[in-house]
């Protein structure tokens, strides 16, 4: 878990910039929501990108589908946190950026894929204003949220004992783009 001077310099950068922004409440999060790597240091840094990440879908009963990533053409795949285990994959997140990982999570993603919800969305106090906050149903890890502005929030993706942070922004899908059908949720 050593950073570089540069790493460390990012990662307090981002988390400034992360605790200028306003809270968001839980119920505000409710949706499906697009999502995007904020370069930190972390590293995760393009690794989700590279796995087809698409974002995280709220519930109005405040559980998420915490991992969302695309699928066939239109289509979105939720995979359960429980078969990644999060440390490797900070220790081997260059690996996790590859063509190679790439195509293995390609063949994986089916047998990850999620049969229910995966984490809860809460409120949490943190060092000032109360604001959402999701925490994994089994995984060591919780994603607190920040207003950016109507339509987008950054998260700060925290894993137990690991003093670095992996921060990424999140941007509303509209609701009549994300149709529910018999395989998940989809695009068409």
């Amino acid at each position: 878990m050593n950073q570089t001077p540069l790493q460390a310099a990012l990662q307090a950068e981002a988390f400034r910039w992360f605790q200028s922004l306003g809270p968001v409440r839980p119920q505000e999060m409710v949706g499906l929501w697009r999502g995007v790597s904020r370069p930190s240091g972390h590293p995760l840094d393009g690794v989700l990108e590279n796995l087809h990440w698409f974002g995280k879908r709220v519930h109005p009963d405040l559980r998420v589908d915490a991992l969302l990533f695309e699928g066939e053409p239109g289509r979105l795949v939720p995979v359960d946190p429980k078969f990644l285990p999060a440390r490797f994959l900070t220790r081997f997140g260059a690996f996790g950026r590859s063509v190679r990982a790439r195509n293995l999570f390609s063949h994986l993603r089916p047998r990850l894929r999620a049969r229910s919800t995966t984490a809860s969305l809460k409120t949490s106090s943190g060092d000032d204003a109360p604001t959402a906050s999701m925490v994994y149903d089994w995984q060591p890890i919780s994603d607190t949220f920040r207003r950016i502005d109507d339509h987008s929030v950054a998260g700060m993706m925290v894993l137990d004992r690991d003093p670095r942070r992996y921060f990424f922004e999140l941007t509303r899908v509209e609701d009549r783009a994300a149709a529910e059908t018999d395989g998940g949720p989809s695009l068409r």
